[in-house]
C-alpha cells in the first residue's frame, strides 16, 4: 500500500503543471460568461484553509472511515444519485437544485436565475479551489484505494487533479447559498440539497470527507466575495425580480 501511495504522490507532482497550463489563466477577464470575479479577487484558498489530513492522522482515518460508509450506500437510491451528481456541467447544477427549489432552474423558464447560476460555476469552483488544488495536490480516494468511483465519466482526468478541496462541493455550497437568498422560504430545503451534493462526492469516492468539509468553507466565502461584486450583484437583483414576479 505505501508503495502505492508514494506512486500516486509522484505522478500527482508530475501534472501539477498540466493542471496550472488548463486552470491559471482563466477568470472574468479571459471567460466572463464563466466567472464574475478576477485572479486577485478570487478566495485563495491555500491562504484560507489548513493543510489536508496527514495519511496516519487521526483525521485521516476519519477520512477513511466516511469513504468506507459511503462506498456502502452506491448500490442504494442514495448511491444513484449520488452517480448522477457527479456532473455539474451543461445546466447540471441549475437541474441539480431545481427540485429544491421548487420551481425549474433553466434558461427558457428562469433566464436572470440560470444566468446567475451558471457565470459563478467557476467562480466557486476552480478559481476559488485551484491555489490549495495545485499546493497539496492530495491523492483522490479513488486511486489511493485503486477503486472505481460510482460514475468513472471523468475518473481518469481527476486522477491528475488534486483532490483538496472539493470544486464540485464549492460550487453546490455556494450555490446553495444564493438560491437560499433568492427563496428563503425553501431554505431547508435548498440548503440540504447543496449539503447532500457534497457528500455525493465522498458516496462517489472523488472525495475525502475533510475534501468536502473544506469545500463548503471556500463556497461560502467565495459567495461573500461575490456579494461585492457589481456584476454579481446586478444579476443577483435581476434573478430576485424574476423570481417575484412568478410568485405573484
Amino acid at each position: 500500500m505505501k508503495k502505492s501511495i508514494i506512486a500516486f504522490c509522484v505522478a500527482g507532482l508530475f501534472s501539477v503543471n498540466a493542471f496550472a497550463l488548463v486552470s491559471s489563466g482563466n477568470d472574468a477577464t479571459t471567460k466572463p460568461d464563466l466567472y464574475y470575479l478576477k485572479n486577485d479577487q478570487a478566495i485563495d484558498s491555500l491562504t484560507l484553509l489548513p493543510p489536508p489530513p496527514e495519511v496516519g492522522s487521526i483525521a485521516f482515518q476519519n477520512d477513511q472511515a466516511m469513504y468506507e460508509k459511503g462506498r456502502l450506500l452506491r448500490a442504494t437510491e442514495r448511491g444513484k444519485q449520488a452517480a448522477e451528481d457527479a456532473n455539474l456541467s451543461a445546466g447540471g447544477v441549475a437541474n441539480a437544485f431545481s427540485g429544491a427549489f421548487g420551481s425549474p432552474i433553466t434558461e427558457a423558464d428562469s433566464p436572470a436565475l440560470h444566468k446567475l447560476l451558471t457565470n459563478m460555476i467557476e467562480d466557486a469552483g476552480d478559481l476559488a479551489t485551484r491555489g490549495a488544488k495545485q499546493k497539496y495536490m492530495r491523492i483522490r480516494p479513488f486511486a489511493f484505494y485503486g477503486v472505481p468511483t460510482c460514475n468513472t465519466k471523468e475518473q481518469d482526468e481527476l486522477a491528475k487533479n488534486g483532490s483538496y478541496p472539493s470544486g464540485h462541493t464549492s460550487i453546490g455550497w455556494a450555490t446553495a447559498l444564493v438560491l437560499a437568498e433568492i427563496n428563503p422560504a425553501r431554505q431547508n430545503e435548498i440548503l440540504k440539497r447543496g449539503y447532500d451534493l457534497g457528500q455525493s462526492r465522498v458516496i462517489c469516492g472523488y472525495h475525502w470527507q475533510s475534501d468536502v468539509d473544506a469545500a463548503r468553507v471556500v463556497g461560502s466565502a467565495v459567495v461573500a466575495t461575490l456579494h461585492t461584486n457589481p456584476a454579481f450583484q446586478q444579476q443577483l437583483q435581476k434573478a430576485k425580480d424574476e423570481f417575484a414576479k412568478k410568485q405573484k
